[in-house]
């Protein structure tokens, strides 16, 4: 059985200041973060216990737990990354081009990620499907819920209310926007490189 862990942060608790706060970024790692670890190991622990018991009568709920405390925690992994108090700009070189290419214009993109971030009770997701070499946005509500089959997720944002209401108050477009000038665009191409390459 894994055992899941934590992963710590690229930066420090108050790098992203002030678009988020020291304080955000504490709870949100330290605490939410760390229970989608928890959640997936006790997840984990609690499969193994019923296959060894060959008792299957809670199984359904302790799948549908390790669905969602394991996606929580892949989508904050990404999205830790995905920042840095270097970020902003625009995407740069193959990832550009292929944004042109799929959106039409990297202003299109922008336009519908911003929307997706403002509809979804979860996650806004750029991901790449490998099948028809596409790049696209996705509105994931919770973790796991409207997520795409075999689409890799190169850029996340988290927008439940744990991830802004502090600082931005209802305000969550206020925190989308300044999303984008924290995005490590270097990051997202590292990812859109990697998962396209396996695939090409």
């Amino acid at each position: 059985m894994s055992e899941y862990k934590l992963v710590e942060l690229p930066y420090e608790y108050d790098a992203l200041t002030p678009h988020i706060s020291e304080q955000v970024m504490e709870w949100h790692h330290d605490v939410h973060n760390q229970g989608y670890v928890d959640g997936t190991n006790d997840a984990e622990e609690k499969l193994e216990q019923q296959r060894e018991n060959n008792d299957f009568s809670s199984t359904g709920s302790i799948l549908n737990s390790f669905t969602h405390n394991f996606c929580g925690n892949v989508l904050h992994q990404i999205f830790w990354h995905n920042m840095s108090p270097e970020g902003g700009g625009k995407p740069e070189g193959k990832l550009m081009q292929k944004i042109e290419e799929d959106f039409g214009s990297y202003k299109n993109w922008k336009k519908e990620f911003k929307a997706a971030a403002s509809s979804a009770s979860g996650w806004a997701l750029l991901v790449y499907i490998p099948r028809e070499n596409e790049l696209h946005n996705v509105a994931v509500d919770r973790h796991d819920e409207g997520a795409v089959w075999g689409a890799h997720p190169v850029l996340a944002v988290d927008v439940w209310e744990h991830s802004y209401y502090h600082d931005y108050g209802p305000e969550r477009g206020d925190f989308i926007d300044n999303f984008f000038q924290l995005i490590d665009w270097s990051d997202v191409q590292s990812r859109y490189s990697e998962v396209s390459g396996a695939f090409s």
